[in-house]
């Protein structure tokens, strides 16, 4: 039987490479300027002037959607990132891996932002279960 060489890409396109790097970082940037204007549409009704709750259930629905969205956004730059990394490393493990060029060092870094931030957009959820939109804003 002959031996099959296994070669490895010696690059990634420039686009799954920029997707891994920024997909979690623009997730996590989406999900506090949505943040910030659902507060805001929620606030504005009429009696939160007085301090009133908002009692709309169509604003945590949309947060939620919002959330899970950008959740999956960062979930796949995430597992691209991985996938750009295991093509371009030689390393067998994430935990001997060295970014050894700009596009391996890139995937790396994708790996770890959107592993970081995709457990930060969770976190950031988690409050709207117990708080108040309007509460939460003040």
């Amino acid at each position: 039987m002959a031996e099959q060489l296994i070669t490895r890409p010696s690059s990634v396109p420039p686009r799954k490479l920029w997707f891994g790097f920024t997909g979690s970082a623009c997730a996590w940037v989406g999900l506090g300027v949505g943040n910030v204007l659902l507060a805001w549409w929620a606030c504005l009704q009429e009696g939160q002037q007085f301090g009133f709750s908002n009692t709309r259930p169509d604003i945590a629905f949309a947060y939620f959607g919002i959330t899970l969205v950008l959740l999956v956004l960062a979930i796949a730059s995430g597992i691209a990132s991985y996938r750009n990394w295991k093509a371009l490393s030689s390393d067998p493990s994430l935990r001997e891996a060295e970014g050894r060029g700009r596009q391996e060092f890139m995937a790396l870094m994708g790996v770890f932002v959107g592993f970081t931030l995709g457990f930060g957009l969770i976190w950031l959820t988690i409050p709207l279960l117990i708080l108040n939109v309007c509460t939460r804003a003040r």
